[in-house]
């Protein structure tokens, strides 16, 4: 899989390990001039003129729609309220929304389709159809990526983040994901292995200690969707603060987010975050940490100094771009603007 550089930027491809290595961490605005690629009628307006007349004026166009993310804790309810569902479904535009069901993370992809096919058909939804992928080189089926550069919004089921990935690294399908998101506001939902598969760095594999370690996890390289964090599911439910924590010091460059189930984190990339459901997310802002893992051995716990956590209950908003500066803390606010940053995408 390719990266989008900036001119005179790192070459390209990067290979997958050292991607996970590397910040690349400039703005989305550098890509401005990038070619859509695959999308039709994204071509800017000309203005024409005659002899005889003064030069028109582009036709109006519809508000651009902001890509979204929704980080499901895993165990939504799918039987009563389903209100994350519900609200996945409505952000990606109602019941005529094309949605997309990508099954690829579960050891049994059809069984996963059949659970969700008649949910969304009880939540009114008319175009839900199944992106049944179980190869690479099902990934890089032209219809495959066709299919999800058309989606409106792209359900990633739960199951194994690494078999998900397995499936996806390198190929069109995953780029044609980074399309769809950056260049048409198509939402992105991600439950349970899916949520974790969002983030550019990937908790992999980890065990549950109740303080961190050192040797406690894995980190390998996810879709990239979330830029600047770590995701984590089932959090409180498993106990997981503990290994978010010891992902935290492997890269205390990155943000820790805990996500409880029957919860979910709604990222709008640049405004600000929401949070649906029963739960909570827990916020982890590792970047002032001292820590001692260069000297410590697998069998310590870590001292981590200068951890900042916070706790976002559902039902709450924090929209950095709407809270005046003294109705938000500034840890919070900084926090939150990293979190919402747009990454590279992905060609």
């Amino acid at each position: 899989m390719n990266l989008q550089h900036p001119p005179g930027s790192l070459e390209s491809p990067v290979s997958r390990r050292r991607w996970l290595g590397q910040g690349l961490i400039w703005p989305l605005a550098t890509l401005g001039t990038a070619p859509l690629l695959g999308l039709a009628g994204c071509s800017p307006l000309a203005v024409t003129s005659t002899p005889d007349t003064a030069p028109r004026s582009p036709a109006p166009s519809a508000p651009q729609r902001v890509g979204r993310l929704l980080a499901i804790g895993g165990a939504e309810d799918r039987l009563q309220d389903r209100i994350i569902l519900r609200r996945f479904l409505s952000i990606s535009g109602g019941p005529l929304a094309n949605i997309l069901v990508l099954t690829a993370a579960s050891g049994n992809p059809e069984a996963s389709w059949k659970g969700y096919q008649p949910v969304f058909e009880g939540l009114g939804a008319q175009r839900c159809t199944h992106l049944d992928l179980r190869t690479p080189d099902d990934a890089n089926q032209p219809e495959t990526v066709e299919r999800i550069l058309q989606a409106d919004g792209i359900f990633i089921s739960g199951g194994d983040q690494r078999r998900l990935m397995t499936t996806l690294w390198e190929t069109g399908a995953s780029r044609a994901m980074h399309q769809a998101f950056h260049n048409r506001g198509c939402c992105i939902a991600g439950t349970s292995a899916g949520a974790a598969a969002l983030s550019r760095q990937m908790l992999a594999v980890g065990d549950t200690p109740p303080l961190p370690y050192r040797d406690a996890v894995t980190l390998d390289i996810g879709l990239g969707l979330v830029h600047n964090a770590i995701v984590d599911q089932h959090f409180s439910e498993r106990r997981r603060l503990g290994r978010l924590l010891s992902s935290l010091a492997l890269r205390p460059d990155m943000l820790g987010v805990g996500i409880d189930e029957n919860t979910a984190l709604l990222i709008e990339r640049g405004r600000g975050v929401e949070v649906i459901g029963q739960g909570a997310v827990t916020l982890v802002d590792g970047r002032g940490m001292q820590n001692n893992l260069p000297e410590s051995s697998a069998d310590n716990p870590l001292e981590l100094l200068n951890v900042i956590l916070h706790v976002l209950p559902a039902g709450k908003r924090y929209h950095w771009q709407e809270t005046p500066s003294e109705a938000m803390p500034e840890n919070l606010r900084s926090a939150l603007i990293l979190l919402t940053a747009p990454g590279p995408m992905r060609v």
